[in-house]
This record gives structure tokens, C-alpha cells and sequence, in this order.
């Protein structure tokens, strides 16, 4: 049966439909010896489907795997210098793409995966899926600022960030950590929001990617998801964030 050349390579463990969409786009891909393009379809009991040359493989069995990403590590398969990737760090064969990115100097929670389809459903920003950080913050925070953190603050490139849940969670020194919960995250969102607060970051760590947590991972250890976290990764809804509503002012009525 012909299916989409992206939902193929999804398949087959080359990274979320929208990532395997860029390598059609890029002339990568080959269906028969010709270069592929986007919208086309293929069929592997037929057709000889190749990735940089190389033959579309029958697809791996399925790999879940947290893993807790220290800083100073890339969040990628595969790394472009002599920088260590999150997958140098999982000693384990088989295609194997990262969800959820983190910053170079960001640490905590990365999901490993071969499996296409959730990789695009936790990615994808139709889905919103929470995420939640351990922020610490080189100065103690005021409510002003947290409050503005919650309602969402324009960013140097004109984009205003959506709501998120903000909260205090203890001091440390002259500075305080803090709770984000948000469901974007636009490349070095919550450095960027600090900043213009205020509120310098010193240390950024994630400790949940929608339904899945950290859990007693310490820095560079990983473990394989157990079957239920795997279904709740899957059958999670939409989370709706808790933002705390705007208090009205009372409306008075006629002759009171």
C-alpha cells in the first residue's frame, strides 16, 4: 500500500513527520532512483526508497527511552563539531532522535525515540504539551514580575510569549528558584523572558515533558519508559494551562 514519503520515514525512525518532511525538501530522499518530492507516495513492498543513498530500512522496533541531559551537551542525533549529543550518551543501536530540545547550557528531561508519530505529537505546537522547569533565578523575584512572567512578555523579535504557570519555590543565596509550566518553547525562551524581567537565569533544569517526569534521574542517566508511561504519552490529551483569571470588578445595579 502507497503511503506519504514522510510517514514512511517516521516509520522507519528518521524523526517526526515534519523533520522527515525537510529531507524530501532538501533532495535527500529517492523514490527509484529519482529525487522525491514533497506530497509523494510510496510503496516499500515495491519501490526502492533511499535516504542519503542509503535504503529505507524495514522499521525498528520501537524505543522509549528518558534520559537526563547534562549541560554542556547537545540535544541532537548527530553532532555537526566535537561537541558530545544526547545520543553519544545512550549506548544503545538503532536510530534514535531526541524530543523536546533543550539549550547546549540547559539540563534535564529528554525524551529518546524511533517512533515518528509521538515524536510529531509532543512537537508539534497544535498539541501544546506542557512542560515543566526548575528555574533558578540570579535575583529573588517580586510578585510584578512573576505576574508579568504569567501573562506573557514580548520578546526581542516581536513575538509575545503565551501564558504560562509561574510560582516561587524557595530562596538560594541572593537568588530563588522557581517554577515555569508553559506549553511552547521558543528557542531560549526562558532565558530571554529572565532577562527582560529582570531576572537573570543561572540554571534551567526540566523535570516533565507532558505526562512523563524526570523522576530520580541524576545527570547523564537513562532508562527505558515503562508500557503504561508509554500509553500515557500517547493517550494524553491537550493540557489546558491553569492561569489564575483576572479579578472584575464588581457591577453595581440600579439603586443600590
Amino acid at each position: 500500500m502507497q503511503e506519504r514519503l514522510q510517514k514512511l520515514l517516521a516509520q522507519a525512525g528518521y524523526g517526526s513527520r515534519r523533520a522527515c518532511e525537510s529531507f524530501i525538501v532538501e533532495g535527500r530522499v529517492s523514490v527509484n532512483g529519482k529525487v522525491a518530492i514533497l506530497g509523494e507516495k510510496a510503496d516499500l513492498a515495491v519501490d526502492v526508497v533511499t535516504v542519503d543513498g542509503k535504503s529505507l530500512a524495514k522499521r525498528e522496533a520501537l524505543t522509549y527511552i528518558a534520559l537526563y541531559k547534562p549541560r554542556n551537551v547537545l540535544s541532537a542525533a548527530e553532532g555537526q563539531d566535537d561537541r558530545k549529543t544526547v545520543r553519544d550518551l545512550i549506548p544503545v543501536p538503532g536510530h534514535l532522535y531526541p524530543v523536546g530540545r533543550l539549550d547546549f547550557d540547559s539540563e534535564g528531561l529528554i525524551l529518546m525515540t524511533n517512533d515518528g508519530d509521538l515524536t510529531n505529537k509532543l512537537t508539534h505546537p497544535r498539541y501544546a504539551h506542557e512542560k515543566e522547569y526548575r528555574v533558578l533565578v540570579a535575583r529573588k523575584p517580586d510578585n510584578e514580575q512573576l505576574e508579568a512572567w504569567r501573562r506573557g512578555v514580548v520578546l526581542p523579535d516581536g513575538d509575545r510569549t503565551q501564558p504560562a504557570n509561574v510560582y516561587f519555590l524557595s530562596s538560594s543565596g541572593k537568588g530563588a528558584w522557581i517554577k515555569v509550566v508553559m506549553g511552547e518553547g521558543k528557542k531560549r525562551q526562558i532565558r530571554e523572558v529572565g532577562k527582560l524581567l529582570g531576572l537573570p537565569v543561572v540554571r534551567i533544569i526540566r523535570v516533565r515533558i507532558g505526562t512523563l517526569k524526570l523522576g530520580e534521574l541524576k545527570p547523564r542517566q537513562w532508562r527505558y519508559l515503562t508500557e503504561d508511561e508509554v500509553s500515557e504519552l500517547k493517550g494524553s490529551k491537550v493540557p489546558r494551562m491553569e492561569v489564575k483569571p483576572r479579578l472584575k470588578r464588581p457591577v453595581r445595579k440600579p439603586n443600590q
